[in-house]
């Protein structure tokens, strides 16, 4: 690419990023309620979001191939008993990766 080239594209991804970041706000100010749609939206969003990821995650897992899904079953099992018992959805996640990471690169 050419510098002006190059230049265009990053005041195209600023003015996205931009756009992106205020225009709810703008959308929808804090004394005005939001429509029905957006707060619903609100609330099945994020759950969907998490099942897209961890459908994403499995989606090349074999259960008859190389370790038979085995890191991924008890990455999941340790994940959910993590979370159900200290509900810190970050804590989850790192306990899960490191012990998905440990499985691969020392068990199997």
């Amino acid at each position: 690419m050419t510098t002006t080239q190059s230049v265009i594209t990053i005041l195209i991804i600023v003015v996205g990023t931009f756009l992106t970041r205020f225009l709810p706000f703008v959308l929808f100010p804090e004394n005005k309620t939001p429509p029905d749609f957006i707060k619903y939206l609100g609330t099945v969003l994020p759950y969907a979001v998490i099942g897209l990821l961890v459908v994403y995650c499995l989606k090349d897992v074999s259960l008859t191939a190389g370790n038979h899904a085995i890191p991924e079953i008890l990455s999941i099992l340790l994940i959910t008993i993590v979370h159900v018992r200290k509900r810190s959805t970050l804590l989850s996640i790192a306990v899960g990766t490191f012990f998905y990471m440990f499985l691969l690169q020392v068990v199997f």
